[in-house]
């Protein structure tokens, strides 16, 4: 049992915990015994590369390229909402035509404040290395404040070339003090993991909703043609081209990419002619919705059934988080130009042309779009919106993909198996457990929700709801991390969280009529996501307290009961200090271990991606003819997870380029230490001044000058031999093969915890862990080469 097991000397810990990762080390003093308690990845962390990130310059004809491609990946869902807004406004019919002028000027002046004006060109700018989304504000906040949940922050992650962040300045306290707030309080730090996962619980809602609204409100076109078919024929045929999108997942949308963004310009410029057609033919008058006093007076002649109908306008907005959510497959230029270029002014022109039909037919309200089409178009129409509402609910298919994956890094989703399907694009993964789950909530959906004004009212809550929290988290960017004038600041979050709370509180007014479906979803989804986290944090915290002291591997090494077998031995742990607990629950079980042993963490950075070579920090554990190392693998939410192929290969040369470099700083630092004038016993000797190698594994090494390097030339060229021989003996093992050895510990909760905390450990997590993907499989690792222990934590 792990109860039995050797603490680490806590004093120790803190005291690696609290090393800052100086480059140079100037100005500091260290003893030679001090010097080596250092951790060597602190000192290997100062040496990064710049590796380009998403915010680097490219072309105009390069960004003018992804404008054209990000028609057909972002903008699907904002540009179908013309076929459901004026239904799900008016299910009651239009009342007075000045209704009309009214609507059109609130939909006018939402699109001109959110999508164009807080998307466009603000949100944009929030990003993460230039990845979007939800999980991309929080992990931009927890990258300035330790306000993550789980305590394996490591100083040197600070020094990763996506990860620098700019130390505030004594002037701006106010972004000082929000920060120490933020890591002094553990309730500001629940909060902000709560409403996190709020709002990807609400994206994921999203990839269900919208494919049910966007295929089932252009199906329901085909009744103009076909007047004989019911809403249950309706329903039948758009369930069938759900389960046909969903099923066609497993190919990735990079293989049909192509034709998205053609198909969605076509649908543009579609609704763009005929809603010009219909403005000009019916009447051009309803351009006089510009005047917000149009808006005044439709509040004034409506009042509360005027607020009610602000949950059927706010669908014109649909899709808006996407732009955000999408921004990593492209640029913040590109969706600046594709969405004020194309996307703001086609879907202007629909529905002022919508709003002209309909003031001259009110009648034709229930089904606006097909109604207002010219005869001969028809068809046409038909077959592009069918697509363009198939692309829609791709688009967000793939939202939901990534945001769980970026749910996997932050620890907080139950671990399933993520497949990259494209080489072109970072963000597109397929998640087959998740694409099933998906696709059978949606056929559930619109069976029982039947029309789009029922799944409306649902769909609205969900996409206020992301909005709201998009405006708070990047509130507090403003205020911690821009550093923006307060002034702005709160014009910023008074305009829009105002408008945005106005039409939350309209989408909560029909929470019987379908609005309670998303919470329901999201909060079914936060359980599981916060239960998840709430174990993983309780396990990792365990490990952390009962690591195995470096006095164990001591004993070990010279215990003639333990063998030394050929090959090399790859084991598992989540810790990224110190040794797990499950490493003598190995040697109890199997009294041998490789030759050469390395203990792996594979840890999830809250960044967008980690450049190859600053991926893995080495450090050497015992003295050096054990030949046992520590590895940190760290991977940004968007990087793809090797496969050990691959994995294996890149590790081995990193742990041998260590193994060189680490030969060469002894010896350097040595030389050194003889050259250098004597001092009275008892002082502590200065280190050498330091550069920064741009090399990933191996620690920094000093600058020598020329007199110091030629009188010490001898003493470095027996360190570099032995680091030869040193790399000889891991290439000897590696041909006698790599073991991967994984530690499969099993969760319950203390005899005397309370009712509610077994119930979570022993029941709802348990259940969750034993009908997911074992690690094994998550990774990939073949059976043939895997070692698995079992162990009991009680926690």
């Amino acid at each position: 049992m792990a109860d039995n097991m050797v603490q680490t000397d806590e004093v120790k810990s803190e005291e690696i915990e609290k090393t800052e990762p100086e480059p140079a080390l100037k100005g500091r003093k260290f003893s030679w015994a001090k010097l080596r308690r250092v951790d060597s990845l602190h000192l290997e962390a100062g040496r990064v590369s710049h590796a380009a990130s998403h915010g680097s310059k490219v072309s105009w004809i390069t960004t003018l390229s992804l404008a054209f491609q990000s028609i057909g990946v972002v903008y699907g869902d904002i540009g179908t909402s013309p076929l459901y807004v004026f239904a799900s406004t008016f299910p009651n019919g239009i009342d007075h035509k000045d209704d009309l002028l009214g609507v059109m000027s609130i939909i006018f002046y939402t699109l001109v404040l959110i999508p164009l004006a807080k998307y466009v060109f603000i949100v944009l700018w929030a990003n993460d290395n230039g990845d979007g989304g939800t999980f991309a504000l929080y992990s931009l906040i927890c990258r300035y404040a330790r306000v993550s949940l789980i305590p394996n922050h490591q100083v040197e992650d600070r020094e990763l070339s996506n990860y620098r962040l700019d130390t505030p300045s004594n002037q701006l306290r106010r972004a000082q003090k929000i920060k120490e707030k933020l890591e002094n309080s553990k309730v500001a730090q629940l909060v902000l993991f709560l409403v996190t996962i709020l709002g990807t619980s609400m994206v994921i809602g999203d990839g269900v909703l919208t494919p049910c609204i966007s295929v089932l409100s252009a199906v329901s076109g085909i009744k103009e043609s076909a007047s004989s078919l019911g809403q249950g024929s309706i329903v039948i045929i758009s369930v069938v081209i759900l389960v046909i999108l969903f099923a066609v997942q497993r190919f990735g949308t990079d293989k049909v990419g192509y034709s998205f963004a053609p198909i969605i310009f076509l649908w543009f410029t579609f609704i763009s002619l005929m809603g010009l057609y219909n403005l000009f033919k019916h009447d051009a008058g309803v351009l006089r919705s510009f005047n917000p006093k149009y808006i005044i007076d439709y509040f004034r002649r409506n009042g509360k059934k005027g607020w009610i109908s602000l949950g059927g306008i706010v669908l014109c907005i649909t899709g808006t988080e996407a732009m955000f959510a999408d921004l990593g497959h492209f640029n913040i230029r590109a969706l600046q130009i594709s969405f004020t270029g194309l996307t703001f002014p086609s879907i202007l022109c629909a529905y002022f042309g919508q709003t002209a039909y309909l003031s001259k037919f009110p009648d034709d309200v229930g089904n606006t779009f097909y109604k207002s089409i010219p005869g001969p178009f028809y068809w046409p129409t038909f077959v592009v919106a069918v697509a363009a509402a198939i692309i829609a609910s791709q688009a967000m298919i793939s939202g939901a993909f990534a945001i769980i994956s970026q749910s996997l890094a932050l620890g907080c989703f139950p671990r399933v198996k993520v497949l990259h399907t494209s080489a072109k694009y970072e963000g597109q993964v397929y998640i087959p457990e998740v694409n099933y789950m998906l696709m059978i909530a949606c056929v559930i959906v619109t069976f029982s929700f039947r029309t789009t004004e029922k799944i409306g009212n649902a769909y609205g809550i969900a996409v206020v709801a992301v909005m709201v929290i998009t405006t708070v988290l990047l509130t507090l960017i403003m205020l911690m991390i821009w550093k923006t004038n307060i002034l702005a600041v709160a014009l910023f979050f008074i305009v829009f969280g105002t408008v945005e709370a106005i039409y939350l509180s309209s989408v909560l007014y029909k929470f019987k009529q379908g609005g309670y479906l998303p919470l329901a979803f999201s909060l079914v989804l936060m359980a599981i996501m916060a239960m998840w986290h709430y174990v993983h944090k309780k396990r990792y915290i365990f490990e952390l307290k009962n690591k195995v002291s470096s006095d164990y591997i001591r004993d070990l090494a010279t215990n003639p009961n333990v063998s030394r077998v050929p090959g090399i031995g790859l084991l598992y742990s989540e810790l990224v200090q110190g040794i797990p607990p499950i490493f003598p629950h190995f040697i109890s079980n199997m009294p041998s271990i490789h030759s050469v042993l390395v203990f792996i963490s594979i840890k999830s950075i809250p960044i967008s991606k980690v450049a190859l070579e600053e991926r893995f920090l080495f450090r050497q554990v015992g003295p050096r003819e054990y030949r046992i190392f520590r590895c940190v693998a760290r991977y940004g939410y968007n990087d793809v997870m090797d496969e050990p192929k691959e994995f294996e290969p890149q590790l081995l040369q990193y742990l041998k380029e260590f193994v060189r470099q680490e030969h060469l700083f002894l010896a350097s630092v040595y030389s050194e230490r003889l050259t250098a004038p004597k001092r009275t016993m008892g002082t502590e000797e200065s280190l050498p001044q330091h550069s920064t190698p741009r090399v990933s594994s191996g620690p920094i090494l000093p600058v020598v000058d020329a007199q110091s390097r030629n009188s010490s030339n001898r003493l470095i060229s027996g360190p570099i031999q032995g680091a030869e021989e040193e790399v000889q003996f891991i290439e000897k093992a590696l041909e006698k093969g790599v073991v991967y050895l994984l530690g499969e510990a099993e969760v319950v909760a203390e005899p005397k915890s309370s009712i509610l905390k077994k119930i979570v450990i022993n029941y709802a997590y348990n259940f969750m862990r034993r009908n997911i993907r074992q690690g094994d499989k998550v990774m990939s690792i073949p059976r043939s080469r895997l070692l698995r222990v079992g162990m009991t934590y009680e926690i």
